[in-house]
């Protein structure tokens, strides 16, 4: 385990940087106004499942490897940036049924979780952000690195995890207005699809390690 003081300033730092709305925050806030709560919240505990694999790369010492590796992470990032592109296109297409199905027919809490979980997967940025800050906050002479690192990013979900559950709360209680007219609970799914196609094709064109 870190040491206490190492625990606190990071887990300052940690929500510091986990306020700043970033990819996660946009792509709970469009499904949140695409899917409403459930799906909002399922996407959430997805894309926070889909960061402890990246957690334990790092902590072994591949997530390095990823971040350092320009094929590899170029990769990550088309692959992260297409699925969010299709979830968008998704979105905009089921528009008209999603929003006469509900709340009749939601979809499974597998799926939505899913479909989180590889959004988090394959965000290349949490591996960088990994990489880069982790070692900062651990104990290099008090040994066990891996399982110090693997402390830390754990702190990090589970803060992501509550403050963009806060955002995907928010989203949906702003989508309840619009649920009282079936076309513009139509017109904000597609707003919804369309600002995760926005997020797709942003990370798309960001450097490679920006």
């Amino acid at each position: 385990m870190p040491p206490p003081s190492h625990l606190l300033a990071f887990t300052v730092t940690a929500l510091i940087i986990v306020a700043i709305p970033g990819p996660s925050v946009l792509f709970v806030i469009g499904r949140s106004l695409s899917l409403g709560r459930r799906g909002g919240l399922m996407s959430v505990l997805g894309n926070t499942l889909g960061m402890l694999p990246q957690i334990v790369a790092v902590s072994l010492g591949v997530g390095a490897v990823v971040a350092k590796s320009v094929l590899l992470f170029q990769l990550l990032k088309f692959a992260g940036a297409a699925y969010l592109v299709y979830l968008g296109v998704q979105a905009i297409r089921h528009r008209r049924s999603a929003a006469e199905a509900e709340p009749a027919q939601p979809q499974s809490a597998r799926r939505l979780i899913w479909q989180g979980f590889v959004v988090g997967l394959t965000n290349p940025k949490s591996i960088v952000f990994f990489v880069a800050v982790l070692p900062q906050f651990a104990d290099h002479s008090a040994g066990q690195l891996p399982l110090q690192l693997a402390v830390l990013g754990v702190i990090v979900a589970t803060i992501g995890l509550v403050h963009d559950s806060l955002w995907a709360m928010a989203a949906a209680t702003a989508r309840q207005w619009f649920a009282r007219s079936k076309d513009r609970l139509a017109r904000l799914g597609a707003t919804g699809g369309v600002m995760m196609i926005g997020l797709g094709a942003t990370l798309a064109l960001t450097g490679a390690k920006e």
